[in-house]
């Protein structure tokens, strides 16, 4: 077993509009930045950001760069043919009163944001980044039980996105 997660890697077509979401929308601090020139051409832009206790989500945009098809879905699920809900990060808060500032936060900023839902074990909120990335702010409620490997429950469509 792994000791968590150290980040997770996701692609932009507009770092800065990713750097402003990120950094002013959900305040995550941005702790590196780096150009890789690729020598085959072209060069990548890399920026990490901190999501708490050491784990960072990082982002690439490519800049002529080999491997890139034109226009790719940085959001991942619509390239892949299934519901948003599929591919997506749930950042973990430490309370509902965590989760409803948070999802305060998202609405005086403009972001479209999903009620609370509760899932049973957790309580949780689901927008999209600037890149298509589903989003989610989760707020364990309970530790998992053994019922909840035999868990159900009900959701509309219209909530995977």
């Amino acid at each position: 077993m792994a000791d968590g997660f150290s980040h997770v890697g996701l692609s932009t077509h507009d770092m800065e509009a990713t750097i402003r979401f990120y950094e002013n929308v959900l305040g995550c601090r941005r702790v590196s930045e780096e150009r890789i020139r690729i020598i085959e051409g072209g060069s990548l832009r890399h920026v990490f950001f901190e999501v708490g206790e050491g784990q960072f989500v990082a982002f690439i945009e490519p800049h002529d760069a080999p491997g890139f098809a034109a226009g790719y879905d940085t959001g991942i699920n619509r390239g892949l043919g299934v519901p948003n809900a599929v591919y997506h990060l749930a950042f973990r808060v430490s309370s509902i009163d965590q989760l409803e500032e948070r999802r305060k936060q998202l609405v005086e900023n403009g972001v479209a944001v999903s009620p609370i839902v509760d899932l049973g074990a957790g309580k949780s909120i689901f927008f999209h980044d600037p890149n298509g990335v589903q989003l989610e702010y989760c707020c364990q409620m309970r530790a998992f039980v053994e019922s909840d490997l035999h868990g159900e429950v009900e959701a509309s469509a219209a909530m995977l996105g």
